[in-house]
């Protein structure tokens, strides 16, 4: 079942759901609004091709590790970075959560995810976006701002993950 905002608030008051920072003004009527934060992973060009299969890893090698300031950061046309959220999500092992974006910035051509918007039970980290420019302009990130939404629900029954980005701060 997807949580009410009542519920989520109900969640938060008894530990089995944490935000840090939280904003109570962010709670929706089923939903959180999660705040762009200032790191963001710059994928680099390379002629040589990235093979992708069980043994990948992660674009460290790739990629170039940068902060922002409130000016934000100019994200081109068809470009990809990985950023993440202000908010660390802390979850129990009785909820998920799903990262949707927001359709005011959608309605500009951006994604906030590419493919994976779930979120483990668990998990406590920050969020990290897949953000795509699909606009043919460029658009300028801003940090602090509500770029997507948390939805929350409970499993049947209890999981947790243990995965490598179990705990990750930085995209």
């Amino acid at each position: 079942m997807i949580l009410s905002r009542n519920e989520i608030l109900k969640a938060l008051k008894s530990g089995r759901l944490r935000i840090a920072p939280f904003l109570q003004a962010n709670v929706g009527p089923a939903s959180v609004d999660l705040r762009l934060g200032n790191t963001f992973r710059l994928l680099k060009p390379s002629r040589k091709p990235i093979i992708v299969s069980n043994n990948a890893t992660y674009p460290r090698t790739f990629s170039d590790l940068i902060s922002v300031g409130g000016s934000g950061l100019k994200l081109l046309s068809k470009q990809l970075v990985l950023g993440t959220t202000l908010e660390r999500l802390t979850l129990s092992d009785k909820l998920v959560g799903w990262i949707q974006g927001r359709s005011r910035f959608a309605r500009m051509g951006l994604s906030v995810h590419v493919s994976s918007s779930f979120i483990q039970p668990g998990s406590d980290n920050v969020q990290v976006l897949e953000i795509v420019n699909n606009s043919p302009s460029s658009l300028v990130l801003i940090p602090g701002t509500s770029i997507c939404q948390v939805i929350f629900e409970e499993t049947k029954g209890s999981a947790a993950y243990e995965g490598v980005f179990k705990q990750q701060l930085l995209p």
